[in-house]
């Protein structure tokens, strides 16, 4: 369950960019907010501005200039004047409601600094014979009577802060945790229904929940690829049957034709054509047996059925018991093989079924042979390098194309067919050659030799 902590990461760090973005937009808000009450000391500063700039004339008259009269009225704020000395006002503006006492006390004045005056918010500003009180409209300012805080709780307040703070975020991660354990709980299994669906392991998840649809559709998918691995492998097991039970129907007749094509041919009553007639029909029975071995050897290695018997071997002595039984039968030398291997390597262990091993190089060197019938030269050599035994078998013939070096590496089987019947050319036994070094763990490739013609590199891990 890799995709696990990987989700669960994820969520986690959303929270963390959650709580982060929170913090960042508070502050922000803290600060736009503080920024909009800044205006708010602006009647206190307007307090003192009239305070300073109320002038009295010679006969005892207050006046105050015309531009802060003017903002006045633009606040539709009022003010007046209390003299020290008498505790009248001796000073006010036009627009002074009428509910406004022109007298007051000492109480008064103490109760109309930090609050209201008939409830309009009021504020001061001082002179040396007097102070100026200025009233703003009631619904323009909220006034906070009582604005006095205990000294710890100010001193305390960052740590209070941090405190709530801290608070807050374990309740959100908590209410987090909570929302998301039934969906963290839902998706556990429904990932690892994902996982066993390609391994074939079986799968049936609770169509519970929050994801329960997606539950119930992975079900779906696993109960239709269950029907269709039953059916391909019906199929296949019916066409492995089929080629199997061929072979079988196919090896006794063949065998007749050729032991009567074999007894004419060696006939002296029968004329000379009616024996080469008799030595052709032996020539390509005997190719056709080697086909239906052939196809037969592919079916089984194909699907498992071949049983495969690994020993540890010497691969250079495989080889060149091979190319020495070649030799053997190359009685015109149309086809000389030439050894290259560096003498100095003297051994190159493989665990493989040496059998088998010998039929897929066999099939190589005869591939050259049967591909150049009119003679070339064919080259065997056996490396080791870095932990691998490498063959290789190449000719100087006529080679293959670009074209088909890529169905040769590439398709699951390779056939070519041309006019002439008698000759019929197919990649059977190059398949055969990939299924027996695959079955052993190793690779096949196939491309141009140095000399033009066709290669096949033979690549198998060496044992330990």
């Amino acid at each position: 369950m890799k995709s696990m902590p990987k989700l669960i990461r994820r969520f986690v760090g959303i929270l963390l960019l959650s709580f982060l973005l929170l913090l960042v937009l508070n502050f922000t808000l803290l600060i736009v907010f503080t920024l909009r009450q800044t205006p708010n000391a602006r009647p206190w500063k307007m307090a003192e501005d009239v305070a300073r700039a109320l002038t009295q004339t010679e006969d005892g008259a207050y006046v105050l200039p015309d531009d802060i009269l003017l903002e006045l009225e633009n606040s539709n704020a009022w003010g007046i004047l209390i003299a020290d000395s008498t505790m009248q006002v001796v000073w006010q503006t036009d627009n002074l409601p009428e509910t406004v006492p022109t007298s007051y006390t000492l109480s008064a004045i103490a109760a109309l600094t930090r609050g209201y005056i008939d409830g309009y918010p009021t504020f001061t500003g001082e002179r040396e014979n007097g102070l100026v009180v200025l009233g703003y409209p009631k619904d323009s300012f909220w006034k906070h009577i009582w604005p006095s805080w205990d000294y710890y709780t100010i001193a305390n307040l960052p740590k209070t802060i941090l405190c709530v703070l801290v608070i807050n975020m374990t309740l959100i991660f908590l209410i987090y945790v909570i929302a998301n354990s039934k969906l963290l709980k839902s998706v556990r299994p429904i990932v690892e229904g994902i996982r066993n669906l390609p391994t074939g392991e079986t799968v049936h998840l609770q169509e519970t929940g929050v994801l329960s649809e997606i539950a119930a559709n992975i079900n779906r998918t696993f109960d239709i690829l269950k029907a269709q691995q039953y059916q391909l492998r019906k199929k296949e097991t019916a066409r492995a049957n089929w080629i199997a039970g061929v072979s079988h129907d196919i090896r006794t007749p063949l065998s007749m034709v050729m032991g009567y094509a074999g007894q004419l041919k060696e006939d002296t009553g029968l004329p000379g054509e009616a024996r080469q007639k008799a030595a052709v029909i032996v020539k390509q029975s005997e190719r056709m047996k080697n086909l239906i071995n052939d196809l037969n050897l592919a079916s089984k290695l194909e699907y498992n059925m071949q049983p495969i018997h690994p020993a540890r071997e010497n691969m250079i002595t495989i080889v060149r018991q091979v190319v020495v039984d070649f030799m053997n039968l190359d009685i015109d030398e149309k086809h000389p093989i030439i050894w290259e291997t560096d003498e100095a390597l003297t051994a190159c262990p493989v665990n493989v079924d040496k059998e088998l091993i010998k039929r897929a190089l066999s099939n190589l060197i005869q591939n050259s042979i049967r591909h150049n019938e009119r003679g070339y030269r064919i080259y065997v050599s056996v490396a080791s390098e870095s932990k691998t035994c490498k063959v290789e078998i190449y000719d100087d013939g006529i080679g293959a194309s670009d074209e088909q070096l890529e169905k040769l590496n590439h398709a699951p089987h390779y056939m070519v067919c041309d006019e002439n019947t008698t000759h019929q050319r197919h990649g059977l036994g190059l398949l055969i050659v990939k299924q027996i070094i695959a079955a052993h763990g190793g690779e096949t490739a196939i491309g141009h030799s140095p000399y033009g013609g066709f290669s096949v590199t033979l690549i198998l891990p060496t044992a330990d």
